[in-house]
């Protein structure tokens, strides 16, 4: 029985081994080989189809791991007996109930909205088709005795020691033992809070925030003021007010690209903010995410005051993929000490298999062409839904031409009178989801504002929906 021609080109065709796994599976599905049925010996199957003993062996091995053959020692391969399940009614698509919690967690496993206008990341068809399908290659060729402990502590050497090299060109110094990778920025924040902060502390964060930074301060009983954001930083005086009356231990901000309003610092709003720290000794934890997304250079804050005052939180999600959860914290050593020790007793040791990975992407030289590609996608697609927004009533808070994010309202009645709350959930029925000022305000209140990802903001069934709405 002659299931399938081997294609042997080496670059271009999956390997024997895939090939010869899905003749069978084809094979199986169309009843060729029926439910019980005998294959051939290893032998005569690899002699009839020109492969080698080793490659059908290890053909047969994953169809039986998937449950397709059966195996018994001192007998044939099998088709399995299994009965084939019938396929499950489709329920009726029911829009989600809007919340913190949908927005926090349940929406990353909710893949039936259609067009994520107020989600957090890029779309998958923008990120990297080379560089990480290729270092995922490199890493399957690593003996697998060098991957079977759990590695460092303060996470995988060479990543580290890249990041520190990176980290300098912008004006930072610190060294490998100064960074510790965390699964995500969002661990390197949690990390932080809860190895510097104890319970009724008082911090500052700007507004609107990062929402899973207060989700974290909230879980950790942080007491939590909020400065306003501006143009070009925060808001000073209000910052130097609230330390004047308040035992503040640490700010938050985010430099550049801030989450939600796309704004970035200023050369003299970094300053001021770091006189104010200074005056009233607080750290800055700052978080900087997005900064491989900004064309042109920025300031940055633990560059211009020192791993001993400012906290340096940035990762990967943005500019590699979000499913690669890798971020760092680079602190002084004093502080990197605990802060590692935090890390292993909430869950020991981060990924070095994703570690290594990221590693691969950033040392390949195709990323930084890639993030010039991201980045101007993006610029145009700044340019393209601010349009649709000036077109469609609403105001712009800001527009950073770069990055993800633009801040926006609508000055129409109808669409703004129930609030923004009540405007998300009518989206969510039409398979939109937008995203409320209400989850980035400290106090979790009203603001009549939401968040666009311009990268998913482009589509005519988002506008088409403002524009019916506001007709109502």
């Amino acid at each position: 029985m002659i299931l399938f021609e081997p294609d042997r080109r080496r670059k271009a065709a999956p390997t024997l081994v895939d090939q010869t796994v899905a003749a069978l599976e084809d094979a199986i599905s169309a009843r060729v080989l029926r439910p019980g049925m005998a294959l051939p010996s290893i032998r005569e199957f690899a002699r009839n189809h020109g492969l080698s003993t080793f490659t059908v062996m290890a053909a047969y091995n994953r169809l039986v791991a998937r449950g397709l053959l059966q195996s018994r020692p001192g007998a044939n391969f099998r088709v399995s007996q299994r009965k084939q399940a019938s396929p499950a009614p489709v329920p009726e698509w029911v829009a989600p109930r809007i919340g913190a919690s949908w927005l926090l967690a349940d929406v990353f496993a909710d893949h039936s909205i259609s067009i994520k206008a107020g989600c957090g990341w890029l779309p998958p068809d923008w990120h990297d088709t080379a560089g990480l399908p290729q270092a995922l290659r490199q890493l399957s060729r690593i003996p697998i005795s060098q991957m079977a402990s759990y590695g460092h502590p303060l996470g995988y050497r060479p990543l580290r020691e890249h990041i520190a090299n990176r980290l300098l060109e912008h004006g930072l110094d610190v060294g490998p033992d100064q960074i510790l990778l965390t699964h995500g920025a969002t661990q390197a924040l949690d990390i932080v809070v809860r190895t510097l902060l104890r319970p009724g502390d008082h911090v500052a964060v700007e507004a609107p925030c990062y929402a899973n930074l207060l989700q974290i301060l909230a879980l950790n009983r942080i007491t939590v003021h909020a400065i306003p954001r501006t143009a070009e930083g925060i808001h000073e005086a209000t910052l130097d007010d609230l330390a004047r009356r308040h035992p503040i231990r640490a700010m938050f901000v985010t430099t550049v690209l801030q989450n939600p309003t796309g704004a970035s610092f200023t050369m003299a709003g970094a300053f001021r903010l770091l006189q104010l720290a200074e005056r009233h000794a607080f750290l800055v934890v700052e978080d900087d995410m997005s900064r491989d997304l900004l064309p042109e250079p920025a300031p940055m804050l633990a560059a211009l005051a020192g791993p001993s005052r400012v906290l340096y939180v940035s990762g990967f999600s943005k500019s590699v993929t979000p499913s690669i959860r890798v971020g760092y914290l680079a602190c002084a050593k004093p502080l990197a000490d605990p802060c590692a020790r935090t890390k292993m007793s909430l869950g020991l040791t981060s990924s070095e298999v994703m570690e290594r990975a990221v590693h691969h992407v950033l040392r390949d030289g195709r990323h930084g062409t890639y993030l010039r590609g991201i980045r101007e996608r993006l610029r145009r697609a700044h340019d393209q839904v601010a349009a649709s927004m000036r077109a469609h009533g609403f105001e712009i808070w800001g527009e950073p031409g770069a990055g993800l994010f633009l801040w926006a309202r609508p000055t129409s009645p109808r669409l703004a009178g129930d609030g923004m709350i009540e405007l998300a959930a009518r989206a969510l029925k039409a398979g939109i989801w937008l995203a409320p000022g209400s989850y980035f305000d400290p106090d979790g209140k009203e603001t009549g504002w939401l968040r666009f990802n311009v990268a998913y903001s482009d589509d005519p069934r988002l506008w088409r929906f403002f524009q019916q709405t506001s007709a109502q």
